[in-house]
């Protein structure tokens, strides 16, 4: 049987360019070789400020985005959090046996408590006791996440160890897992694509004319050109975007412009929005289609529910039995 694989995406918004070539397109590769479970991971989400209001149509965009980007629900199973309850009682069952010093050591406890000093609640120091039950409870093997997520994969080793070493062999211990995703710069000069940095990114969802606004305020330097293109800042991520796009041509072009201190941005990022589009336009022809049939969206998410809760309830019936619950 092939590794199990568990990987989840807030409903924090619809997906961005780097969703996509960082994420989605390894989970394409994934559902092809291994047991996958792809998630929109609502209870995550609103552990910091949210809009009640907007969250059901946030998780059913993002769904809507899986299944545009690729996702076969024939191929992998596609879940929404919140409606498998089995999460949540793993997730307490387990935090019965972690201390909460370590939980209030973890660096993104620090900075979620340093970036929303106002909403500092139990959910957001709960947090990762809960992203670890996502994962044991489909006792996943494998998590697709980039190196910053590591201090949460080693609570979930941790966990999985302790529960193991009191009640019994159940669960493994999920390593990270590297996918061939690519890395997409901001569009504001400094690191990566970020749904929570205003500004840095571009939906998969944009016409033309947005992206070529959003490519519009992207910072360049201040005459300050010549020489070799830059290795960090706003200059050096739209020569970064080019080779993302495989502009090869174009990005020779622009870098001998740059030397010859003659490079117009207003025609770098012109060419740039255009190829940005072309290649979104497969994806957003393919949304068309989803949004045109709800009920075959309504029917993908019921039936992924039916078979993660199929998956899970086998594994809480053998931790309750372990915990002596029945």
């Amino acid at each position: 049987m092939n590794k199990r694989v568990y990987s989840g995406i807030r409903a924090t918004g619809r997906l961005h360019l780097g969703n996509y070539f960082g994420a989605v397109k390894g989970m394409l590769e994934l559902q092809d070789n291994y047991d996958c479970i792809f998630s929109v991971v609502d209870l995550h989400t609103i552990t910091v400020p949210y809009d009640p209001s907007t969250l059901q149509s946030s998780v059913r965009e993002i769904i809507i985005d899986y299944l545009a980007a690729g996702l076969d629900p024939n191929k992998c199973k596609i879940e929404i959090q919140s409606m498998v309850p089995q999460h949540t009682e793993l997730a307490y069952l387990l935090s019965t046996i972690y201390p909460v010093s370590r939980l209030e050591d973890l660096p993104t406890y620090k900075e979620k408590k340093a970036q929303y000093p106002k909403y500092i609640n139990m959910g957001l120091l709960y947090y990762p006791v809960l992203m670890a039950a996502d994962v044991l409870l489909y006792k996943g093997e494998l998590v697709p996440v980039g190196i910053d997520q590591e201090p949460h994969l080693e609570v979930m080793r941790e966990i999985a160890r302790k529960f193991n070493s009191m009640f019994g062999q159940t669960f493994p211990e999920p390593q990270r897992f590297k996918t061939n995703g690519d890395y997409v710069p901001s569009l504001v000069g400094a690191g990566k694509m970020s749904k929570s940095i205003n500004g840095s990114f571009i939906n998969l969802t944009d016409d033309l004319k947005t992206i070529r606004k959003r490519l519009a305020y992207a910072p360049t330097d201040s005459g300050l050109i010549g020489g070799n293109v830059p290795e960090t800042g706003g200059v050096a991520n739209l020569f970064k975007l080019l080779k993302l796009f495989k502009l090869d041509k174009e990005y020779n072009k622009f870098e001998q412009d740059y030397r010859d201190k003659k490079i117009r941005y207003s025609e770098l990022k012109d060419v740039l929005a255009e190829a940005i589009f072309k290649e979104l336009q497969p994806f957003q022809a393919k949304r068309k289609e989803f949004i045109n049939n709800p009920k075959l969206v309504d029917l993908i998410i019921i039936e992924g529910q039916k078979k993660c809760i199929q998956i899970v309830e086998q594994t809480i019936k053998e931790v309750r039995k372990k915990m002596g619950l029945t």
